[in-house]
């Protein structure tokens, strides 16, 4: 038996030394990959000419852009009001890696010390053709940019432009008349959809459930049916304020239920800071919580763990590439999601259908840009918050805290949600034998609905 043991130990030395050789020589090679797929995405982006769909919705007179308010007057002049502090510019930057460009490239030119004072108001006049393009309105009519060229332009991508409301595409069950029933808000994980809880969870809820609880599921910005804007810089704040303007104004949602998985497990969060009275019960799946060490710079750490620039385990490497790699992570969203109703035919075609159909479309239905700034400016670019949101959840609410994990997710590791219990004491923390990262939830759904309706029932009663 010791001999065994030994011979193991020794074997996966051996693999170690061999993944992190070949991870090397691989790595090296996608760097030079990647730099010279920049300098060709630059080429192809100066060249190929940017396209507007329109939408045909009533105009206004002003119109909110990132660095300020547009005004038109009567007589077509056109100026930008540019009402901002350094206050909020260093919030706006806090939570991302990315930052929204500025077209106001004039805003800039203000000194400092009139920055410092306080709040500057500045005008100057702008060409009318320009001011046109930044409002999305030409002849009285919005105006919503398609993806890039190298994004999928389909009816089903792009569906969002025909609506002149930008909200987020909200599937809902449960009572169509409300007469006081409780509210559950549920957050997909990283490219996935709304699918994901309609297709698994909502199918499989009982009949009391569904008369006693709306479901809202949501595609979040950038994903699945809910608008992709090429300006976007898929901040948290810009998730947040989607999902309350997409969700809790219009249903006049006063206090529900949180269920979130991966990334979403993060936006929850926030969303639960943000609405401290409001929250009933939180369900957080796979929740990627790493404690950052000290010494180490928050967003590097996290990188480095959710990338680890590594072969292997697959799922890791495909990370890695998300991660680390914009131009590759470009290109591949160029040859599948561009054509993603021929790659879906193709996987139906040889998996005879046994495939379940609705994680290809979560997989395939999202922007490149979108994908990019949310991993960035989502997962990594909070990681120095998620112990004051943390903090928050346990010194300002009152609802129960669920983690559920699966033991063998190769992606968010299980240490993730006893972080979460840590910082979180009432937190419960279940750990699901043999399950990954997408089968905590797919091939258990029928358990997984009446886990949550006890959950919901006990948050209520209590």
């Amino acid at each position: 038996m010791a001999a065994m043991r030994k011979t193991k130990s020794f074997l996966m030395l051996v693999g170690r030394v061999i993944n992190e050789a070949v991870s090397f020589i691989v790595f090296s090679v996608l760097d030079l990959v990647d730099f010279i797929l920049c300098f060709v995405y630059k080429v192809a982006d100066f060249f190929i000419e940017a396209e507007w769909k329109p939408c045909y919705c009533s105009s206004s007179k002003e119109s909110i852009t990132g660095s300020g308010k547009i005004l038109v007057s009567e007589q077509g002049e056109s100026k930008i009001v540019c009402l901002s502090s350094t206050k909020l510019q260093l919030d706006e930057i806090s939570d991302t890696l990315y930052t929204r460009p500025s077209l106001l490239s004039e805003v800039s030119k203000l000194s400092m010390k009139e920055i410092k004072k306080g709040t500057v108001r500045s005008t100057f006049t702008v060409n009318s053709t320009i001011v046109e393009m930044l409002q999305g309105k030409i002849g009285g009519q919005y105006l919503h940019p398609i993806p890039r060229w190298s994004d999928c332009d389909c009816k089903f991508c792009t569906s969002w432009t025909s609506n002149c409301k930008e909200t987020l595409f909200v599937k809902t069950d449960g009572p169509r008349e409300y007469k006081g029933q409780e509210d559950v808000l549920f957050i997909h994980g990283f490219i996935s959809s709304s699918a994901f809880w309609t297709e698994t969870l909502f199918p499989n809820f009982s009949s009391a459930a569904k008369s006693s609880f709306r479901l809202f599921a949501i595609d979040l910005l950038g994903f699945g049916r809910s608008p992709k804007p090429t300006d976007s810089m898929y901040t948290l704040r810009e998730h947040l304020e989607m999902i309350e303007r997409s969700v809790l104004e219009p249903n006049k949602v006063k206090s529900f239920h949180i269920v979130a998985h991966s990334l979403g497990c993060i936006i929850a969060l926030a969303l639960a800071v943000k609405h401290p009275s409001s929250i009933k019960s939180l369900t957080l799946l796979a929740p990627p919580y790493y404690p950052i060490p000290k010494g180490e710079q928050a967003t590097q750490y996290v990188m480095r763990r959710v990338a680890p620039r590594r072969v292997w385990p697959a799922i890791a490497f495909g990370a890695s590439i998300a991660c680390w790699y914009e131009h590759i992570s470009r290109t591949i969203c160029l040859l599948i999601c561009k054509n993603h109703r021929f790659v879906e035919f193709l996987t139906k075609l040889i998996t005879r259908n046994r495939i379940r159909t609705f994680l290809l479309e979560g997989f395939f239905c999202h922007t490149h840009n979108a994908a990019w700034h949310t991993l960035h400016n989502i997962i990594c670019g909070t990681a120095g918050k998620m112990e004051k949101y943390l903090d928050a959840v346990r010194d300002n609410l009152k609802c129960d805290v669920n983690v559920f994990h699966g033991k063998d997710d190769e992606l968010i590791p299980v240490e993730c949600s006893y972080s979460v219990q840590l910082k979180i004491p009432r937190a419960r923390v279940k750990v699901i034998e043999k399950k990954d990262h997408i089968t905590v939830v797919v091939g258990r759904q029928k358990a997984f609905a009446r886990e949550l309706e006890e959950i919901w029932r006990n948050s209520s009663s209590g």
